[in-house]
């Protein structure tokens, strides 16, 4: 029988509306994760204290 390689594929980076998935590098035991990154879609302002009457 033929032996499997163990090379993964490089897969490209997936992107959505507020995230994008990368690949991360193989590991010891051949392990291939992925790295989330995702971004805001809220914008934070910061905390003002109201005006006394």
């Amino acid at each position: 029988m033929s032996e499997q390689k163990q090379d993964k594929p490089k897969v490209p980076d997936g992107h959505a509306r507020f995230m994008v998935t990368r690949q991360k590098a193989p590991n010891e035991k051949g392990y291939v994760g992925y790295d989330t990154i995702w971004e805001p879609w809220q914008k934070e302002v910061a905390y003002t204290t109201p005006k006394k009457p």
